[in-house]
């Protein structure tokens, strides 16, 4: 068959994407990848699919832009006449999908996180219910990455009972992130938090737990890892970014293509969101058997076990996460290993990268295309 996969930017569908891709190209699919154009297209394109570029505007809120957007998608599967499409990310899951449904393309949604809008709420978030609403009405399959999500769009009416799916999350690579030694005895212990600059991310409150534990724990490092200045309404500017590590609170690592060094050398990742599908971080960062110290939200609690593989905390609690920071710290050596290798073993158990491409071969395997 011929599928679209489509997704906001090429990094996403590379990052989170790529061994779905991968493995939809051995079961011998056609596979175009469709999002705005970035540097990593060429990646993308080197896993054997063809890429086709979109304008897409992220973040907006135009709906002449929005409109645009339709059209566009109209242009290009009336061109590319794809048996499947499948939608990930909110824009190519609404207007996207709903082009597909006119144009009686079979559809495969997955919400993976709903974004700023559902935590904010007002208009924009009801605006977005209505539209999800009537775009997942004919969809063949939408898939979720956590339960909390999934049990909000079953209660809002906004998608058939008899369509959802768990996945667990993105799935994670056990091949590409296996367990590594604890940094020296002679580095300093590091905090990790990985995730792009957003307050929304938890980021502010990291950098506030960081500050009281400074007082008890001066070598111990605070570590940021992940863009800057993204156009997001929630985005941290990098001249916030400078000042904290000016005042000496955090170190900002910059972003990474090889995110497996940068957590090889963190003893703990740290990851306070407000909400999100499933975490990548914190299921490489388990895979890696580093002990977890996250929020008990949505999307966030599924990863650890508390007190297990790690800590949970409150949500935009900064004093409650610096407790839980301080609790990793007093660990003995012994317990604190033995918290990363139950994480590994979780993801073992339960995020593996192949259920999730299973479950997608299965669902391809199912549809059956229009006459």
């Amino acid at each position: 068959m011929k599928i679209i996969i489509s997704a906001n930017t090429a990094w996403n569908l590379l990052n989170f994407r790529s061994e779905l891709i991968s493995a939809m190209i051995l079961e011998g699919h056609q596979v175009v990848a469709v999002a705005p154009y970035d540097k990593y297209v060429g990646e993308l394109e080197s896993l054997g699919c063809k890429f086709v570029s979109i304008d897409m505007d992220n973040g907006g809120k135009n709906a002449l832009k929005d409109a645009l957007l339709i059209w566009r998608y109209w242009q290009l599967l009336t061109r590319e006449q794809p048996d499947i499409f499948l939608g990930f990310t909110i824009k190519p899951n609404i207007y996207g999908t709903l082009v597909a449904n006119y144009l009686r393309i079979p559809v495969i949604n997955n919400i993976a996180g709903l974004g700023a809008v559902f935590i904010k709420g007002g208009w924009v978030a009801s605006l977005v219910q209505r539209l999800y609403r009537i775009a997942l009405a004919r969809s063949f399959k939408v898939f979720f990455q956590n339960p909390d999500d999934m049990n909000l769009f079953l209660e809002a009416d906004l998608v058939k009972a008899n369509v959802v799916e768990l996945l667990p999350g993105s799935g994670i690579d056990l091949n590409q992130f296996t367990v590594t030694p604890m940094p020296a005895s002679n580095k300093p212990f590091r905090f990790l938090l990985i995730a792009r600059m957003l307050r929304d991310k938890g980021v502010v409150e990291f950098a506030q737990a960081a500050k009281l534990l400074r007082k008890d724990w001066p070598l111990v490092e605070f570590c940021l890892l992940g863009f800057v200045d993204v156009k997001n309404p929630a985005a941290i500017s990098r001249s916030e970014i400078n000042e904290l590590v000016e005042q000496g609170i955090v170190s900002y690592l910059g972003h990474t293509e090889n995110v497996c060094d940068e957590i090889s050398n963190a003893h703990c990742v740290v990851l306070p969101s407000y909400r999100e599908g499933t975490p990548r971080s914190l299921l490489e960062a388990a895979a890696m058997a580093r002990p977890i110290v996250t929020t008990d939200a949505a999307g966030c609690r599924q990863v650890v076990d508390h007190n297990v593989n790690g800590y949970l905390c409150k949500v935009r609690d900064y004093v409650d996460l610096a407790k839980k920071m301080n609790q990793i710290l007093l660990l003995s050596s012994d317990n604190f290993k033995e918290m990363g290798l139950r994480g590994r073993e979780k993801m073992e158990n339960e995020f593996s990268i192949q259920i999730v491409i299973d479950k997608y071969l299965k669902n391809l395997r199912t549809i059956v295309l229009p006459s």
